[in-house]
């Protein structure tokens, strides 16, 4: 493998080994892509107030989710279709998570399932379910993470109709994870918090809910117990015109107040976006396009080197804003800023050749 000597170099090996339309699954979003944009103009919206002469010799960037530690307050959030991207797929992203010590989810609908993936790493895994049927379908999933050791059982909740993806739609190109999921929609838009109380009745897991967009569905996670709130707006890939998900944060860690683990995704590419998130009250960062473009570039060893620049990255700025530890960080870090870059999906990357059609 040639190093990748930063994150730009990653995404220009995965976008030379994806086809136009797996590209654009991973890179795309919904109908006009608006949320997408306001992802990443949220971040870019937000600027450092460093603080100097703070001896910085020794940063610990290290962190924990639901009781087991990582690396980094990073993990790797579900994806479906990874082995669209990479014949390991899920496998690769677990072996990754394991070598570099972070946590990593598991989505249904994508390949290998549940029993290759733990049969491949012991290493801490959070089970994602689309749900497709009734109870007796949500158990039978629940069982089986249960029993194979995932650490966490993760339900989505902001899929209740799937979205027009007008870069899929245009090409005619149908992603695998769609494919494997497309019966039983309907108890998709069926979901509603009576199903979460039954589980959190029922089964002895962790629950996390993922596709938080408010403080109010924030408070009523808290109400039914709920350990991992996962705010999310699916990458911009469900509703359109949306909030950025770095916007909806700070009214999500006021409404938990402590009561639950904070996960958020949503357009996060480098450290800095990291740190943005840690210092308005998140838990972890979940990645899932930076993800998809580490296991494109280069399948597990990809993600590894992700991970290993977002920890360099992370390192070098704690340092120069004075910090050594991550739990030092807060909203005193940060101020309003205009975005210097046009937001884009890839805004993070402005030295990528954007003019070159292929992107």
């Amino acid at each position: 493998m040639t190093e990748f000597l930063t994150i730009h170099e990653i995404v220009k090996a995965a976008r030379r080994n994806l086809s136009q339309g797996v590209w654009d699954y991973l890179t795309g979003a919904a109908d006009t892509e608006t949320t997408l944009l306001r992802n990443r103009q949220g971040l870019e919206s937000i600027a450092f107030r460093p603080r100097v002469l703070r001896n910085v010799r020794d940063i610990d960037v290290t962190s924990s989710l639901l009781g087991d530690k990582m690396r980094l307050p990073v993990a790797l959030a579900p994806m479906g279709s990874l082995d669209s991207m990479e014949e390991g797929g899920s496998v690769s992203v677990a072996k990754a998570a394991e070598e570099f010590g972070v946590t990593s989810f598991l989505s249904s609908v994508t390949n290998p399932g549940l029993e290759d993936v733990a049969d491949a790493t012991s290493h801490p895994k959070i089970f994602q379910l689309y749900v497709r049927g009734d109870h007796s379908f949500i158990e039978g999933f629940a069982r089986r993470a249960i029993d194979r050791g995932y650490r966490a059982f993760c339900l989505t909740v902001d899929v209740a109709y799937y979205s027009r993806r007008e870069r899929d739609i245009i090409k005619r190109y149908m992603p695998r994870g769609r494919l494997r999921g497309t019966d039983g929609w309907e108890y998709q838009a069926g979901l509603n918090w009576d199903t979460v109380k039954w589980f959190k009745d029922t089964f002895d897991i962790p629950l996390i809910i993922k596709g938080i967009a408010t403080a109010e569905d924030a408070a009523i996670c808290i109400d039914h117990g709920v350990e991992g709130v996962y705010v999310s707006n699916h990458g911009g890939r469900q509703l359109d015109h949306g909030r950025a998900s770095i916007d909806v944060l700070p009214e999500v860690v006021r409404e938990v107040g402590g009561k639950a683990e904070i996960i958020v995704d949503g357009g996060f590419m480098r450290g800095t976006d990291v740190i943005k998130a840690i210092a308005l009250g998140a838990d972890t960062v979940a990645i899932g396009k930076l993800q998809g473009f580490g296991l494109a570039a280069d399948g597990a060893a990809g993600i590894v080197r992700v991970l290993e620049l977002l920890e360099t990255e992370m390192k070098t700025s704690m340092g120069l804003l004075g910090e050594t530890s991550l739990d030092a960080l807060s909203a005193a870090h940060l101020h309003p800023a205009a975005p210097v870059y046009q937001p884009h999906a890839l805004s993070g990357f402005p030295f990528l050749n954007f003019k070159d059609p292929e992107y």
